[in-house]
């Protein structure tokens, strides 16, 4: 069984999904995905993943909704959640969910990769 550290991809673009996956997994981490919020919280619920990557424009559930719901659900509350979005006011997003940044989209990988092992050291 490999010990490494779970992220949760929540993104409805699968382009954006494969390349966090791809980048994730290539830096030694586990990686589930999620295409909207309803699936991320079955997601997390069953596999506790140590950090979640969430997009905010979603179908079904988008971030904010999945965010509020994460938040309600005692077992789930405390794992760290980084906002991956096109929205540019990502400092403010970032104050309002209570998450530990955002990173603005189009991402760079690297930037990415630092900080989730700023999170979740690997």
């Amino acid at each position: 069984m490999n010990d490494a550290p779970l992220i949760l991809v929540v993104d409805d673009d699968s382009d954006s999904r494969t390349l966090l996956e791809m980048a994730l997994s290539t830096s030694g981490y586990e990686v589930e995905t999620a295409v909207n919020g309803s699936d991320a919280l079955v997601s997390a619920r069953r596999h506790r993943p140590n950090l979640i990557l969430l997009d905010l424009a979603m179908p079904v559930m988008d971030g904010f909704a999945f965010r509020a719901e994460q938040l309600r659900d005692a077992s789930l509350s405390a794992i760290p959640v980084i906002c991956v979005s096109g929205r540019h006011d990502a400092a403010g997003v970032s104050r309002r969910m209570q998450v530990a940044g955002c990173i603005p989209k189009p991402f760079d990988l690297q930037v990415v990769i630092d900080r989730v092992r700023d999170i979740v050291p690997w």
